[in-house]
């Protein structure tokens, strides 16, 4: 099914050439979740996906957050787009059968501790013998190599020890952690990316080569300067809540009719439009207000003069007048302002798909709209080895060789 329903649907610009990333065949083996979403995004436009699950340990994410008849909802997501097949790593059927379809594949993604696959046989030397041309993307919480390599890792320790944590939240309050898949999501898109740059260069020399992607280290690159700043300055950026070091106004305000706004002038001239619009253009001829730096110093009294002129309007009434000024400003929305707000609809950030189990089912699109070969969701996340027969018989088995894997519970 084609990402969004309607002809009229933005994803749609240009449906019918084929997808992008057509003929790409991807082995997912990695659970919880960087991996297994830098997997789906690949997959929506167009790779072929096969999703790889221990026979009786299911990928946590299947149990993950609420369900619905006994149906995992994340799944739904993280596994579109997918072909689900079970295989033992471990066992000796399961290793030749992951090696048979590592020969066919072009990326394999995987999240075990470091040393896991060697310990199986599977490792880089065995994988590129059986395909030179693979790509092997490895996602763990610290990388390959260093003191750190083998611990247990996950996004969190990431959003803690990137310096994310740090600053975020009030300043006399602690540290505070993002309550979703921050570090994660964050490490899927760089995986992606890093997956797309590998291949590139496997069209320039013709042989395929490792990603060793530590989770931490994306979140510390979308943290910004902060290094820089230390060692030129020695400048530990505090905890400031929702304002900011760098400019002001720059927060959450309430409106009359009890919503929240977020304003955000991060650009000179929209600062100056903002203090025009709320009454106070008397700030404009301060000298500190000339910069952002000299704003963010004096946040108490911009925050005073925005907040005020914001309390006394309905949220209607205060957007309508910042869009009239060209000052930037957004509603604060939960998911159901999300569902209903009409640029997400415009953009076609929200499709509906039909399920196999769950019938008509709301997720967010695909990430972004290419106008000529647009990305897709054919299906959400399948059952647990629901493709393993159709897989496995693809690669030549027959079904007394798939019954004796069976037997042996390699599937």
């Amino acid at each position: 099914m084609n990402a969004g329903t309607t002809d009229s649907d933005p994803m749609n610009a240009g449906a019918g050439g084929a997808a992008p990333l057509s003929g790409l065949r991807v082995l997912d083996l990695a659970t919880l979740f960087a991996g297994p979403l830098a997997a789906t995004m690949l997959g929506d436009f167009g790779a072929e996906v096969i999703k790889v699950e221990h026979p009786r340990k299911p990928d946590p994410s299947r149990g993950h957050g609420p369900s619905k008849d006994g149906i995992g909802l994340w799944w739904k997501l993280l596994g579109r787009n997918k072909r689900n097949i079970t295989l033992d790593l471990s066992s000796p059927g399961g290793r030749e059968v992951l090696l048979k379809l590592a020969a066919e594949a072009d990326v394999v993604i995987e999240n075990f501790r470091p040393g896991t696959l060697e310990k199986w046989n599977l490792g880089w030397d065995e994988l590129s013998a059986a395909n030179p041309r693979l790509v092997l993307a490895r996602v763990t919480g610290f990388g390959q190599v260093g003191p750190y390599a083998h611990r247990p890792g996950f996004g969190t320790l990431a959003e803690a020890m990137s310096g994310f944590a740090a600053i975020t939240g009030e300043p006399d309050g602690p540290p505070t952690l993002p309550p979703f898949g921050l570090a994660d999501s964050i490490a899927a898109l760089s995986t992606a990316y890093a997956v797309m740059t590998a291949l590139a260069g496997r069209d320039r020399t013709g042989t395929g080569q490792v990603v060793d992607m530590a989770i931490i280290e994306p979140m510390l690159t979308v943290l910004g300067p902060q290094p820089i700043w230390y060692d030129q300055l020695g400048y530990v950026q505090p905890r400031t809540g929702n304002r900011s070091a760098n400019n002001a106004p720059r927060n959450t305000y309430r409106t009359a009719d009890g919503r929240w706004l977020a304003v955000s002038t991060s650009a000179q001239s929209i600062a100056e439009r903002v203090l025009r619009l709320v009454g106070r253009p008397e700030f404009l001829d301060e000298p500190w207000f000339a910069t952002g730096a000299g704003r963010a110093q004096h946040a108490e009294e911009l925050d005073e003069a925005v907040g005020s002129w914001i309390a006394r309007h309905d949220e209607a009434e205060v957007v309508r007048a910042f869009e009239e000024a060209q000052a930037a400003v957004a509603p604060v929305h939960d998911v159901r302002d999300v569902m209903e707000n009409e640029q997400y609809r415009a953009l076609g950030s929200i499709t509906e798909i039909e399920d196999e189990d769950l019938g008509k089912v709301k997720m967010q699109n695909v990430l972004f709209r290419l106008s000529e070969t647009p990305g897709a969701i054919k299906w959400a996340g399948r059952a647990h080895g629901a493709d393993t027969d159709e897989v496995l018989t693809g690669l030549g088995l027959d079904p007394a060789e798939i019954a004796a894997l069976r037997e042996e519970g390699a599937l």
